[in-house]
């Protein structure tokens, strides 16, 4: 395993649970990590130089060579560089834009509060088997138009994608490969079915739709599904188990958003910033070009930490500290430039919802004792995450 893989292979639950540290100790000693390849690999810590890639597609292309995650073809839009990439955008957005994300929240509310009435009276749970992943699987499911009573098998799926079991980086990436080829069929199968007969979901709305005039063909519509498949069955999830986590931990903090539940937009966008649950994202160099001084070269695989600019104190007054009333917070959890999160609003009306019902029924929570929460390597989960309180409001 290379340098670079073991820096994301971290075991330390310490490190894992709170990777600022390491961030702060690369961005001090090693603004830009380079990593002999092949392939080449530059880590980037700072905030200026990962919005910098994050701006310069033409340099620092999203497309296929950026990441292997199983595809066979671009995930579309994410694989797609400009100019072809707002083609698809333009597509895309108006079905995550805020008005047609709030027509989703009443039953979004109606989700949270069955999930949080199922278990409010145990006094304790699995946040994360209770709430943070039957959640927003649901939501995207029923987005989508797969079947929510395969969640289970497609949440399998989607982690081995995001967290392939193996010792080794060439057998994780076999098992990856394998789950692609699994992937694939299922949602070939759904495609084909709407094909014969519409629905009112996401599916249906992408064969109609038209690009410059063109139909989307099947196997595009496949390769948008495959992106939202990772992507909404596992980073609401992962921000969820991360909010919970730090609330439970800091009940001062905890206290202030069951008292104030105006708060809670306030400190989603802070706890995005400081747990940045997608703590990187893959680029590649398509020239020769330098970060903070550092030669990269044509091929280069570029990560840019994105937790690392989150909490760099060059462009944060006071980095290090949680303040649910900062006043202007320009995180990139979500990512930025042409690629930034296309379900940014989804993702934070999901969130939303979850704090409100949550700390409405249960204000007063924390990690059960003797719990050693287990962070995930890459997208933060947290599978452990049991929480305890003695009452509740609804209870």
């Amino acid at each position: 395993m290379s340098d670079a893989q073991s820096l994301f292979a971290i075991e330390d639950p310490a490190l894992l649970a709170a990777p600022q540290v390491m961030y702060k100790g690369l961005r001090d000693t090693t603004p830009v990590l380079s990593i002999d390849g092949p392939p080449a690999v530059a880590i980037v810590t700072t905030d200026e130089a990962i919005r910098h890639v994050l701006r310069h597609p033409e340099v620092f292309s999203s497309g296929v060579d950026a990441v292997a995650i199983g595809q066979i073809r671009p995930l579309i839009p994410l694989q797609i560089d400009p100019p072809e990439h707002s083609k698809y955008r333009k597509l895309l957005d108006p079905l995550f834009a805020p008005k047609r994300v709030a027509e989703l929240e009443d039953r979004t509310r109606t989700l949270v509060r069955d999930l949080i009435h199922d278990v409010v009276a145990a006094g304790g749970c699995n946040f994360h088997h209770a709430i943070a992943e039957p959640l927003p699987s649901t939501v995207f499911l029923e987005l989508l138009g797969l079947p929510t009573s395969r969640a289970a098998e497609f949440i399998e799926l989607k982690d081995g994608i995001i967290r392939p079991p193996g010792d080794d980086i060439e057998a994780r990436q076999r098992h990856i490969d394998e789950t692609g080829q699994r992937i694939y069929p299922v949602l070939e199968e759904v495609v084909a079915a709407r094909q014969a007969e519409r629905q009112g979901d996401f599916i249906s709305a992408f064969l109609d739709a038209e690009v410059d005039g063109h139909r989307l063909t099947p196997d595009d519509v496949v390769d948008i599904c495959y992106l939202f498949f990772l992507a909404g069955l596992d980073t609401v999830t992962a921000s969820l188990d991360c909010m919970l986590s730090y609330l439970a931990t800091h009940p001062e903090q905890r206290q202030q958003l069951a008292q104030d539940p105006a708060l809670i937009p306030h400190a989603i966008e802070e706890l995005l910033r400081w747990e940045t649950p997608v703590a990187g994202v893959p680029r590649i160099a398509v020239a020769d070009t330098e970060l903070d001084g550092c030669p990269i070269a044509k091929g280069t695989v570029v990560t840019a930490l994105l937790g690392s600019a989150n909490t760099d104190e060059r462009a944060w007054d006071d980095a290090e500290a949680v303040e649910f009333d900062r006043e202007a917070n320009r995180h990139i959890a979500f990512g930025g430039g042409v690629h930034r999160c296309l379900g940014s609003h989804l993702a934070r009306m999901e969130l939303r919802v979850a704090l409100e019902e949550w700390h409405a029924a249960v204000p007063d929570y924390a990690v059960a004792d003797g719990t050693e929460l287990h962070y995930s390597v890459g997208l933060r989960q947290i599978d452990n995450l049991e929480l305890v309180w003695k009452g509740s409001r609804n209870g």
